[in-house]
C-alpha cells in the first residue's frame, strides 16, 4: 500500500518533471466515488491552462499548487498511484499500471497533457482514494486533521516522550494512529517496531526514554531508506522484516528468526517474539492472559465434550422411544370391527335398495299410462253420432285438455325418473305417495277411455 516513502517518491516526481509547464488538456473520470464533490466538467474547466507551480505532500496525501486556486488533491487510499508517461515513477505491488498497458489506464481517475506533450496520470484500481479540488488543501479535512508529517516535521526525543507517556495504548495502534503521526502505515510501523525491538503490544506510555530516542531513530532511518531507493521494495535491506510480512504463520523468517502474526489496532502485525518482548508489568499480565486463554479454551473443549456425551445419550433415548413406537405401530389389534366402514357399507346398502324401488315404481307407472293411451286409441267409434259443430268444437277441447293432461302425466313421470338418477343414492318415497300417484294415474286413464255418447 503506498504510504509516506511512495507518495514522496511520487511528489519528487513531479517536482523534477513537471513544474513551470501549464495544462493543455485534463480528462477526469466520471466516477464520484473517487472524484469527490466535483463534476468532472467543472474540474477539467479548473485545471486547463493553469500551470503547475509545486507538488505539494503531507503524511499519505499529495496536492498540486496551480498559478491560482482551486488545487486538485489526492488521497492515495489502497492503490493510488502517479505516473508520467516516459518516466519511471515507484511501483508498488497493488498498482495497476504496467509498462505494456495501454495509455492512459482505464483505471485512470486524472488525466493531465502538460504544453510540451508531457503526459500525467493518477489512477486507482481499487476505487478507495478521493481526488478533491480545494481552495487551500492543508486548512480543511483531511490534511488539516493530520498530525506532524513522520519524514518533514519529525519530533525531538523529549517531545516524542512526552507525547507517549500520556498514550495507554499499544504502540502500534498509536503510530497508525493519523492525527498523532502521519505518514506511517501499517509496514513501515512493524518495521521500525521490529529494528527497536519493541512488542507491538507494549502500552506506549511504558516506554522508557531509551526506547523512544531508540524508536525516533529507526523511524527516521527506515522511511528515509526506502525514498531513497525510490520506494522500491526489491531494493529494501535484505535484513527487513518488510520482505516476510507476506508468507504464512510458520514459513516467515528474518535473519533465521521465526515470524509471528497478531492483530494489533484492527491490523496484521508481523513481529519476532525472540526479539521483541514485553516488559515491566505487562509480562505479568500476558502471562495472566495467556493462562486464562488456554483456561477457556480448556473450558470450552469440557464443554463441547459433555455436550457431545449428552446428546450421544439423548440420541439413544430418541432410538429407543423409536423403536418402542414402532412396536406398537406394528401390533395386531385383533378382529376389532371398524364402525366408520360398516355405516358406509350400510349407507351404501340402503341407498341401493331405494334406487332399485324408485326404479320399479317408475316402470310399473309408465307402464299403467301406455295400457291407458293405447285401450283408448283401439275403441271403435262407428255408432257414434256426429255432434254439432259447436259440441264437436268442445269435445275436440276436451279431447286436446285430455291429451295435454296424459302428456304432462308422461312428462310428470319422465322427470321423476330423470331426477331419480341425477340424486343417487336418495331415499324412497313412502309408500302411501306412491299409492296416491297410482290412483291419480288410472283416473286420467279411465277419463280419457271413457267419451260421451249423444
Amino acid at each position: 500500500m503506498p504510504e509516506l516513502p511512495e507518495v514522496e517518491a511520487a511528489r519528487r516526481a513531479i517536482d523534477d518533471h513537471c513544474l513551470g509547464k501549464k495544462i493543455k488538456k485534463a480528462i477526469i473520470a466520471n466516477d464520484p466515488k473517487v472524484i469527490d464533490g466535483v463534476s468532472p466538467s467543472d474540474f477539467e474547466a479548473a485545471l486547463v491552462g493553469k500551470t503547475l507551480i509545486a507538488a505539494l505532500r503531507k503524511g499519505k496525501n499529495l496536492w498540486f499548487q496551480l498559478d491560482s486556486p482551486p488545487f486538485p488533491s489526492f488521497q492515495f487510499g489502497m492503490a493510488g498511484a502517479i505516473y508520467i508517461k516516459g518516466v519511471a515513477v515507484t511501483k508498488y505491488k497493488r498498482s495497476a499500471v504496467n509498462d505494456t498497458d495501454e495509455w492512459p489506464s482505464k483505471y485512470s481517475k486524472l488525466f493531465i497533457e502538460l504544453d510540451d506533450g508531457l503526459e500525467l496520470s493518477f489512477t486507482d484500481k481499487r476505487r478507495f482514494a478521493k481526488v478533491r479540488l480545494l481552495k487551500d488543501p492543508a486548512s480543511v479535512p483531511p490534511i488539516s486533521e493530520l498530525g506532524p508529517d513522520a519524514l518533514l516535521e519529525p519530533m525531538t526525543v523529549d517531545e516524542f516522550y512526552e507525547s507517549l507517556s500520556k498514550k495507554k495504548i499499544a504502540i502500534k495502534a498509536l503510530l497508525l494512529d493519523q492525527s498523532f503521526i502521519s505518514g506511517i502505515g501499517n509496514w513501515i510501523a512493524d518495521e521500525v517496531l521490529y529494528q527497536a525491538r519493541i512488542h507491538p503490544l507494549q502500552v506506549a506510555s511504558s516506554l522508557s526514554r531509551e526506547n523512544c530516542a531508540t524508536l525516533c531513530k529507526c523511524i527516521r532511518e527506515v522511511i528515509e531508506k526506502a525514498i531513497e531507493v525510490g520506494a522500491d521494495s526489491n531494493q529494501f535491506p535484505n535484513n527487513w522484516i518488510f520482505h516476510s510480512r507476506e508468507k504464512k504463520p510458520g514459513k516467515a523468517f528474518v535473519d533465521g528468526k521465526k515470524i509471528d502474526f497478531i492483530t494489533v489496532g484492527g491490523r496484521t502485525t508481523a513481529y519476532v517474539p525472540e526479539l521483541q518482548k514485553l516488559s515491566g508489568g505487562q509480562v505479568a499480565k500476558a502471562a495472566d492472559k495467556q493462562k486464562r486463554q488456554t483456561s477457556k479454551r480448556k473450558k470450552a473443549k469440557d464443554d463441547d465434550e459433555g455436550e457431545d456425551a449428552a446428546n450421544g445419550t439423548a440420541s439413544e433415548e430418541e432410538d429407543t422411544a423409536k423403536k418402542a413406537k414402532t412396536k406398537r405401530e406394528l401390533k395386531p389389534r385383533g378382529h376389532a370391527k371398524k364402525p366408520p366402514a360398516k355405516r358406509k357399507s350400510e349407507d351404501i346398502d340402503h341407498n341401493d335398495e331405494g334406487e332399485d324401488d324408485a326404479n320399479q315404481l317408475a316402470s310399473e307407472e309408465e307402464a299403467a299410462a301406455e295400457k291407458a293411451k293405447t285401450k283408448s286409441e283401439v275403441k271403435p267409434r262407428a255408432h257414434a253420432k256426429k255432434p254439432p259443430t259447436k259440441l264437436k268444437s268442445k269435445a275436440s277441447d276436451d279431447e286436446d285438455d285430455n291429451g295435454a293432461a296424459s302428456d304432462d302425466g308422461d312428462d310428470a313421470e319422465d322427470n321423476v325418473h330423470v331426477e331419480n338418477q341425477k340424486k343417487k343414492p336418495q331415499r324412497v318415497a313412502n309408500k302411501k305417495q306412491t299409492k296416491e300417484k297410482k290412483v291419480t294415474n288410472k283416473k286420467v286413464a279411465n277419463q280419457n277411455s271413457k267419451k260421451p255418447k249423444k
